[in-house]
């Protein structure tokens, strides 16, 4: 059974707006059991009873964080059922990661409805997994700035958002990076740890990654000037920041970071709290399947 979980408020509503369209085309595939979220997390609760009632692939309809909160249900039940995506979120980072952030809603619930399975690595950050990504500090903190941007829509919210946080956020304490520091704490502007590629929709901050490799992707990023948090900015665009100074990338199997108090997040394009001061974040192998289009993931 191929079932669909749609979030009718992602994308700032987009999935709404298209709802007629999204429950047609799902109805030319054969595809009638169609669960909408009415509040946040009711993903993992719908998701845990399709997973009971025999699905072998759940569409996500929405963005990073509706595909993020499936892939926990799925991943803690230990079901084999599939994860496809149909990108109807802001960033929609993990779709592009699937190959299905620019063909047309038919086409992607077609592939979705027939597509073969692929398995993927994982994260873990403070027990809760991610496909795509978590970060601290100016990652998370921009997350935070978009909830006060409604007059944009797509990826200009990140980019209006992370423009306006350049002047004006001032670094965190980290120790523990890179693992192979012995225990360093340094002032870090921002670190990101990444299954898939991309951040915030435009930004191609782990040019390296790849799902199923069995390693997450860490980007850190010492604290700086505005005008080189500029370059910064233009250069992950484009993927090339690690050529600037301060800038570092390395590839984990897990690390432990430790902060001053318990910090803010971002897991899939969600805001969270950590549970402690001390952080683990780690790749757990092929623990996901999903639907993505032919030579999107090369594993």
């Amino acid at each position: 059974m191929v079932a669909a979980i749609v979030n009718p408020a992602a994308g700032r509503g987009k999935a709404r707006r298209r709802l007629d369209e999204i429950q047609s085309c799902f109805a030319s595939h054969g595809i009638s059991r169609i669960e909408l979220t009415t509040k946040s997390g009711d993903e993992e609760r719908l998701a845990r009873q399709l997973i009971d009632d025999g699905a072998s692939t759940i569409v996500a309809v929405g963005g990073d964080g509706t595909c993020g909160r499936i892939a926990n249900a799925i991943v803690r039940a230990a079901s084999n059922c599939a994860l496809a995506v149909v990108p109807a979120g802001t960033g929609n980072d993990f779709a592009k990661t699937l190959g299905v952030a620019k063909p047309g809603v038919a086409e992607t619930i077609a592939l979705a409805a027939t597509g073969p399975p692929i398995r993927i690595d994982v994260g873990r950050a403070d027990g809760r997994c991610f496909v795509n990504s978590c970060g601290f500090g100016f990652d998370a903190s921009v997350l935070e700035a978009t909830t006060q941007i409604h007059w944009l829509r797509g990826n200009a919210v990140y980019i209006y958002s992370a423009l306006r946080m350049l002047f004006g956020y001032r670094g965190l304490q980290v120790t523990g990076v890179p693992p192979s520091s012995g225990g360093a704490t340094r002032h870090l502007l921002m670190l990101t740890v990444s299954n898939g590629r991309f951040l915030g929709g435009a930004f191609m901050i782990a040019p390296r990654a790849n799902v199923g490799d069995g390693l997450l992707d860490v980007c850190y990023v010492n604290d700086m000037s505005v005008r080189r948090r500029l370059q910064l900015f233009a250069r992950a665009m484009r993927g090339t920041h690690s050529e600037l100074a301060g800038v570092s990338l390395t590839q984990e199997s897990s690390l432990t970071l430790r902060f001053d108090s318990p910090p803010l997040l971002e897991v899939d394009g969600e805001l969270r709290r950590a549970g402690s001061s001390e952080v683990t974040i780690e790749c757990v192998p092929r623990a996901l399947s999903v639907v993505a289009a032919p030579g999107a993931i090369a594993v």
